[in-house]
């Protein structure tokens, strides 16, 4: 690791050692990275890579942490901040092109800006364009997929490629990124022309939403369990009377079943147990299998 700290000195990348995880996810929960590496550009961010590659370092790519448990003990290799990226964002007719670092709600209120519809769905994801495109973001009926039109990334292999959704297998919840080990670096876009104030109601509108059904005063990594096909998770946990319960400092929130929060203090170990504990009484009494949404790292 020295070795590596040192080549990423020379190269002039931005890092930390021992940085607390549970600063950079929506849970507030995880120990320390080993190394925090913050790459200020592209150049950076691919560097950063090959670097881990170069040395045999395994690497965690992280975007805005709202879909992420990071482990009690951390994590004791390196961290990549996709999110500490230059926030570039082009627009072109009705065409918007953003870094893999830009913030979903920036994104959101550049097409805005623009009087560009199509993006209303992710106002107040709170999550980035990389990470959003990697799991294929959605919400209120629309989904990444619809509006994305290319991709560039990193290849496994080391080179920068360009390519169509259409090649990217994005379907609920995922992507080829999944499965290629590829770093994406930035995603376009193709939206429809649209009224100013249309396009602010319906933001507005489906953030109100947010705000009425979701517990956004409380950590959390947003949905916990994929919908099942034939039935949604939160009223399959509530059907069953665990609206509320607790496991150490993790709950069932009590204002949206299908979210476990953070009620101070909870541990990754206090969120498996939990969800291990709802997976099971939920399984009992209905027959459906819940699967986590959320992304467990160590």
């Amino acid at each position: 690791m020295e070795r590596f700290k040192q080549k990423l000195q020379a190269a002039a990348i931005p890092f930390r050692e021992n940085e607390p995880l549970a600063a950079h996810c929506t849970f507030k929960i995880g120990g320390p990275a080993q190394l925090f590496v913050m790459p200020e550009n592209e150049q950076q961010l691919c560097s950063a890579v090959a670097l881990c590659k170069e040395q045999a370092v395994r690497y965690y790519l992280l975007g805005n942490g709202s879909n992420i448990l990071f482990a009690d003990e951390g994590f004791s290799d390196v961290v990549i901040d996709v999110s500490a990226l230059d926030a570039e964002i082009a627009v072109e007719d009705t065409v918007l092109t953003a870094g893999a670092g830009v913030r979903l709600a920036a994104l959101c209120k550049a097409a805005l800006k623009h009087g560009l519809s199509g993006l209303e769905f992710a106002y107040g994801i709170p999550g980035t364009v990389g990470g959003a495109v990697y799991m294929n973001a959605g919400a209120y009926g629309g989904e990444m997929k619809d509006v994305l039109t290319t991709v560039r990334y990193l290849a496994a292999e080391g080179e920068v490629r360009e390519v169509p959704a259409a090649e990217l297998d994005l379907r609920y919840r995922h992507s080829i990124f999944e499965e290629n080990s590829g770093c994406i670096l930035s995603a376009q876009f193709h939206l429809q022309p649209g009224n100013a104030a249309d396009i602010r109601a319906k933001m507005d509108e489906l953030m109100a939403k947010r705000v009425e059904k979701q517990p956004l005063d409380k950590p959390s990594a947003g949905s916990t369990f994929k919908r099942p096909a034939g039935a949604f998770a939160a009223a399959l946990i509530d059907q069953c009377g665990l609206r509320g319960y607790r496991h150490g400092g993790a709950a069932v929130s009590d204002k949206h079943c299908g979210f476990v929060v953070n009620l101070g203090g909870a541990t990754c170990a206090d969120v498996l147990a939990l969800c291990d504990e709802v997976r099971a009484i939920v399984k009992e009494k209905t027959g459906y299998d819940l699967e986590k949404e959320i992304r467990v790292v160590r």
